[in-house]
């Protein structure tokens, strides 16, 4: 029996025998591609590719890809652990072909794979195969040449509803426009002891027949107009589940009955004391556990929004899972040792990140343990009460806000009691917090509206800051133009440039391009695949495409971003000395003016942690280290010890900028000559941005002495207003605020001395309900704290009493009601201010025998006053 890491390099070995580049999984977090919350598919990484806005050094390409589905268009979440295929992480196997191969050999080559006795010897007559209805060339080469009879050959046609041609399961489209094509796959027969019929029939979402294998034919470009345009070279995306595969290859029906998850599954069962290894919440943890290593280790961070917050509600449902299960303590982060062990070589990245990965799992399942119980206890209620056999949405809404259930969580707890959820009830309870939730998943874009050129521009930008060059292309109003005139804005495209575009965080150049007549400002520099362009307005003159233009870059500027660049790596090195290894960049900005930094860090930082780092930086900084840049092979630079930057594609060469042995990372950004010239570095704020990202803002040279300046003269200036220099003026704000104190503490004396002076005359006021004293008063200027004293000062002197107060300090309502102990059978406190509270446009509450409510239209108090006698009339 194959493993599934004997499967997994299986694959790999064979398509690399048939001459493909075997290129790493990419992360799960997509580089620079705003359309995607996670990578979820094995053609992600090479999507620029296909797009004809990147070229490669390879034409074919395998991959072992890293995916997850739980969140955005595909979620998989709720049907994981319930169903034998559905995972939030899985690896996906695939081949393609950028305009080499196409049909034939692409179909040829899955076939000799999973029938070859080489490599996994399927046994050939337990495959089917489907095509698109109109795809005739698949048809044929599937029956006459592979030999597949034309009873297990399925065409199937546009089964997807009423969304027109093309909306089939056979036919692939990257979105609403762009590359597109005909699918093929392959299914494989569990056999007649398991019910299910073949793709296309009624019983297709049986077990029997399973997909193992798809392969696209990208040969058509939509546009948004629906037209399908053929594209100029022809590709393959081919993609096999790995945990299918294994399924098949070691005789079992469900992807959970593999190697790899009888391991999790059964040292999960070892953790949390479960005996019934088919337990589902076992499959569940062992499914989570994947996911939740991985997305960490490529730097997702649990949080509120985005990919931290599906990372969140992930880690959530595996902890209450091993609830479910008796653990009693956090128990998940005790998994990842097993599965870096049983993901064989592909848990290397995980393996990297241990220790921080399991850190932040135990700290993320102890925050949430703190509040699971209460929050079951809760629900339990709720579901013992459920009207029409539905949790209603107000509280599905309060189990998340309160207490941090996501729906999704819920809906698990009620789908154990054939309970259904008001789903439309608790929208419209958050739809604030879903719009933020899911605002990283609202994506699209029209891949026909990018700007596209053939071609590459030199980049002569790092030992040149003036050239010649030659006008390649012209985009005026985001379409392609011959020629621009005076006063339009353009971008214009060079096949060379000194010119640095926008990358690594680093802001592109800006500058000018001239000739005799003609200037052209560039504001900014940009990448459009492989070439730049250079945004800005043609002051004066006419430009056109084919024109010698002298380049000149803004070198002052460029200079002033260089010494950013280069301290940004300084500070890199010097957080992982203080903070430790666990620090990645999370992303940056590198501008003329500042830097940006940000990173991981699940806790807050020092005041002495940062001064740290900012003398770890100068000392670099006055060691004047030479800055030295080398083009190595990506596999060099990393056993050389070069960090990634957080966000960037790597190809196959690589630059990598040393500085000393303090600082080696991968980059294409522009420096300085050595370390020395940053001048000083000068860390001016520190902050969280989002939940374990910490953020760090600084200046260097120039920039620096002039900030120091500016803190120096407020310096002189707090000393002169408090009377004091500068060297004394701490002391000078200690002696102020023991002063305030002292004041403040008079001034409170004082006013609780009124307080019971008005106490004294309000007594006198109290008027007769039935027998009951009732003081019903609106206070003018009266603070919420000294109104309660009042309060407890009546019900001392009344004995038997209620007692409403309103006031108004600046613009804003104070209410309070105190009841007697002997009267809160008839009056609660809580309720009679929730009602006045309604009036004034607030809301507040309390004991019964006290509470406290606060509004935003004192305008409306006198009403609220005699509402509540008219209510104590009635109640009294």
């Amino acid at each position: 029996m194959k493993t599934t890491a004997q499967i997994r390099q299986a694959f790999l070995d064979f398509f690399h025998s048939k001459g493909h580049q075997v290129v790493d999984s990419s992360s799960l977090v997509p580089a620079n591609d705003p359309t995607l919350l996670f990578t979820n598919a094995g053609m992600n990484q090479f999507k620029d590719v296909f797009l004809g806005m990147d070229k490669r050094s390879y034409s074919r390409a395998t991959t072992a890809q890293r995916c997850v589905r739980a969140g955005g268009k595909h979620n998989d979440l709720e049907n994981v652990g319930y169903t034998a295929r559905h995972h939030t992480f899985f690896e996906m196997l695939g081949n393609f072909s950028f305009g080499d191969y196409f049909k034939q050999d692409a179909i040829h080559f899955g076939w000799e794979f999973l029938t070859s006795t080489q490599w996994l010897g399927l046994p050939k007559e337990r495959l089917w195969v489907t095509v698109y209805e109109t795809d005739d060339e698949a048809y044929r080469i599937w029956h006459d040449e592979i030999g597949i009879p034309a009873e297990r050959i399925i065409r199937i046609g546009d089964n997807k509803g009423p969304k027109g041609s093309y909306a089939s399961d056979n036919f692939w489209q990257m979105g609403d426009t762009g590359p597109c094509g005909p699918c093929t796959e392959i299914f494989y027969d569990h056999g007649d002891h398991i019910w299910g019929g073949p793709p296309g029939s009624p019983e297709e979402d049986g077990d029997r027949y399973i997909e193992i294998w798809n392969i696209v034919f990208m040969q058509f470009n939509r546009q948004a107009d629906g037209t399908m345009e053929k594209l100029p070279k022809p590709s393959v995306d081919t993609g096999m589940g790995l945990e299918r595969i294994s399924a098949v290859m070691q005789h079992v029906n469900s992807n959970y009955e593999i190697d790899i998850f009888q391991q999790l599954i059964a040292k999960t069962a070892e953790i949390t004391g479960e005996k019934d290894l088919n337990n589902k919440s076992l499959r569940v943890i062992a499914d989570h556990i994947r996911s939740c290593a991985y997305l960490i280790a490529d730097g997702v961070i649990p949080s509120n929004e985005g990919r931290g917050y599906v990372l969140r509600r992930i880690i959530r449902r595996a902890v209450r899972h091993g609830h479910l299960l008796g653990a009693k303590e956090a128990f998940f982060y005790k998994l990842v040792p097993t599965l870096i062990e049983v993901m064989a070589e592909a848990g290397n990245v995980v393996k990297e990140k241990q220790g921080n990965i399991e850190k932040l799992l135990r700290l993320e399942e102890e925050q949430f343990a703190r509040t699971l119980e209460r929050g079951l206890a809760l629900l339990d209620d709720a579901l013992a009460s459920v009207e029409n056999n539905t949790l209603s949405g107000e509280v599905a809404f309060k189990l998340y806000d309160t207490y941090g259930f996501p729906l999704d969580l819920t809906a698990d707890v009620c789908r154990e009691r054939n309970i259904q959820i008001d789903e439309d009830g608790f929208n419209r309870e958050m739809e604030a917090q879903r719009v933020r939730a899911q605002s990283a998943s609202q994506f699209g874009v029209d891949y026909n509206s990018v700007i596209r050129v053939e071609g590459s521009t030199k980049f002569e930008g790092y030992t040149e800051s003036e050239s010649s060059a030659k006008v390649t292309a012209l985009f005026y109003d985001g379409k392609s133009v011959e020629r621009i005139e005076a006063g339009q804005s353009a971008v214009v495209i060079l096949e060379n440039t000194p010119f640095y575009a926008e990358s690594g965080g680093q802001i592109g150049d800006s500058g000018c391009l001239i000739t005799n007549d003609m200037r052209f400002e560039v504001k900014d520099t940009q990448k459009y695949g492989q070439v730049f362009g250079h945004i800005g307005e043609l002051k004066q003159g006419t430009l056109s495409v084919g024109q010698l233009v002298n380049a000149e870059v803004d070198s002052i500027r460029r200079h002033h971003t260089s010494l950013n660049h280069s301290a940004t790596h300084l500070l890199h090195a010097a957080l992982r000395q203080v903070l430790g290894e666990h620090v990645a960049q999370k992303g940056s900005l590198v501008s003329d003016s500042a830097l940006r930094f940000d990173f991981t860090q699940p806790e807050a930082i020092s005041r002495e942690q940062l001064a740290e780092v900012e003398r770890i930086v100068n000392q670099a900084v006055r060691a004047n280290y030479p800055v030295v840049t080398e083009i190595m092979d990506l596999d060099t630079a990393k056993s050389k010890g070069a960090m990634a930057l957080f966000g960037e594609k790597y190809g196959e060469q690589v630059r990598v900028v040393t500085m000393d042995a303090f600082s080696i990372e991968l980059c294409g950004g522009i420096h300085v000559k050595r370390t020395g010239d940053i001048g000083l570095f000068k860390i001016i704020s520190e902050g969280a941005v989002a939940a374990g990202i910490r953020r760090v803002e600084a200046v260097t040279g120039e920039q620096a002495i002039v900030w120091l300046q500016n803190q120096q003269a407020l310096l002189h200036q707090s000393a002169e207003l408090l009377k004091s220099d500068v060297n004394s003026l701490a002391e000078k704000i200690y002696q102020l605020q023991d002063k305030a104190k002292k004041t403040e503490k008079e001034l409170q004396q004082l006013k609780e001395k009124a307080a019971m002076q008005t106490g004294a005359d309000l007594a006198k006021s109290a008027v007769q309900i039935n027998g009951i004293s009732v003081v019903v008063q609106q206070l003018e200027g009266v603070e919420a704290k000294s109104l309660r004293s009042i309060v407890d000062d009546l019900k001392n002197q009344l004995g038997s009493a209620v007692i409403v107060f309103a006031s108004q300090v600046d613009g804003k309502v104070n209410l309070i009601v105190g009841v007697t102990h002997d009267l809160t059978s008839k009056v609660k406190a809580g309720e009679l201010v929730n009602l006045m509270a309604q009036k004034v446009g607030g809301k507040g509450g309390g004991r019964p025998d006290l509470a406290m409510a606060g509004g935003s239209q004192p305008e409306h108090i006198s009403v609220a006053l005699s509402d509540c006698l008219d209510w104590l009339q009635t109640h009294l």
